[in-house]
């Protein structure tokens, strides 16, 4: 299984079972509109967890930094997005010349009456940009203060970074309404293309029309994140292969010894954990569009763990491998929960377990049997990834033997 996306070792098989898997993935949501709209939304959210999983795999998969934080990026790129893109900035205002009518003044001053009375509403090209350097940069500062940590001690501070983050956008409503605090952002755009809503105009019962073809919304979502995630994978193979990618593998496997060898180990790892960052700020301005509203709620440390999980699982460093495991752990976990309660009824006649509860006994139980069957995770990468050909030792003839 580790060979069918290895370019260097067989790619016509790679680059094979590459467009095959693009063909699967591009039919998909035109085969599960039979079975209801629910299965393509899922799968929406799936392929939000893999860009999430994607970012993590750079800062713990490539650079080995253990991250138990990195959900707060994901909510800096919704809470932006939510400021940006919907009615709150208005409230913002009104909130600061409430509170603080000389700074309240001078802002209504600067912003004119239509953000005054609208609030601000920019559109995709300008979210996706901004939520990744936004991401990014508190990547960078989140990492500067870590430098020297390691292994338990990151993982705390990190963990720390994450619920700080939570917590401010729960209590940023008081004095100065920021955040809505518990209530959360509602009214968030939803993201338009070339003039064309994702979510549908109204009175189209949520169909998107593209010229003469229409399809739901849920489908549109697809297609977007689809492509982003395509985006984010060959950014990836492009970082994991570069110079850079290299570092940051030295660094994983012995720091000591990269920086003995020359490798600027502080800017390695700023550069690691804004890279990854900047993936999870995209995800997060994509999921506030998507859903039309964000609250403190979806950005626990359940959340940061379960991204975790996806790296682990499929396999650490290894691209595809984290794919897997974003499929698996995002999409797995739902199926169950439409599955679990129809086949209690046709074996026992009767459902003796909450599909909510069984879910989550199944969820544990995988993890446990993989993480003592398959500890590299169900993907692992292959060892050249890390070592390649030509950094392996090989005898050599002495100078001026003749070989029998």
């Amino acid at each position: 299984m580790a060979n069918f996306f290895d370019t260097k070792k067989n790619p016509t098989k790679a680059y094979t079972s590459l467009v095959a898997l693009v063909i699967l993935f591009a039919i998909f949501p035109f085969i599960a509109l039979n079975f209801g709209n629910s299965w393509v939304r899922i799968m929406d959210f799936a392929l939000l967890y893999i860009m999430l999983a994607l970012g993590l795999n750079i800062v713990v998969g490539f650079a080995g930094l253990l991250d138990l934080g990195y959900i707060a990026f994901y909510a800096i790129g919704a809470y932006m997005t939510g400021l940006l893109a919907s009615p709150q900035f208005a409230s913002v205002l009104e909130s600061f010349v409430n509170t603080y009518p000389a700074i309240g003044n001078f802002l209504v001053m600067v912003c004119g009456p239509e953000i005054v009375q609208n609030g601000i509403h920019l559109s995709l090209w300008v979210i996706v940009p901004l939520g990744a350097g936004l991401a990014g940069l508190f990547g960078a500062i989140l990492g500067a203060p870590t430098l020297k940590l390691r292994g338990d001690y990151l993982a705390i501070v990190t963990l720390g970074f994450g619920e700080i983050i939570r917590i401010f956008m729960n209590n940023l409503n008081a004095p100065v309404n920021i955040t809505n605090g518990p209530q959360g952002i509602n009214l968030i755009d939803p993201i338009r293309i070339f003039g064309v809503s994702l979510a549908g105009e109204r009175g189209s019962s949520a169909m998107v029309y593209i010229g003469g073809f229409g399809m739901p919304s849920v489908n549109a979502y697809y297609f977007l994140f689809l492509i982003l995630c395509m985006a984010i994978i060959f950014i990836s193979i492009r970082l994991q292969n570069s110079r850079l990618g290299r570092a940051w593998v030295a660094i994983r496997e012995d720091e000591i010894a990269a920086k003995a060898m020359g490798i600027n180990t502080r800017n390695m790892k700023l550069l690691a954990f804004s890279m990854g960052a900047s993936f999870g700020g995209v995800a997060g301005a994509m999921f506030a569009s998507f859903q039309g509203f964000v609250s403190p709620e979806s950005f626990s440390l359940t959340e940061s763990i379960a991204v975790l999980a996806m790296v682990v699982l499929g396999g650490m460093g290894h691209i595809p491998g984290v794919v897997l495991g974003g499929i698996l752990l995002a999409a797995l976990p739902e199926v169950l929960r439409h599955t679990v309660e129809p086949m209690q009824m046709a074996v026992f006649g009767k459902v003796l377990i909450d599909a909510e509860v069984l879910r989550q006994l199944l969820y544990g139980l995988a993890m446990v049997v993989i993480m003592l069957t398959r500890p590299a995770g169900l993907w692992p990468a292959p060892k050249h990834e890390d070592r390649p050909d030509a950094d392996i030792d090989k005898p050599t003839l002495a100078t001026g033997v003749v070989e029998a």
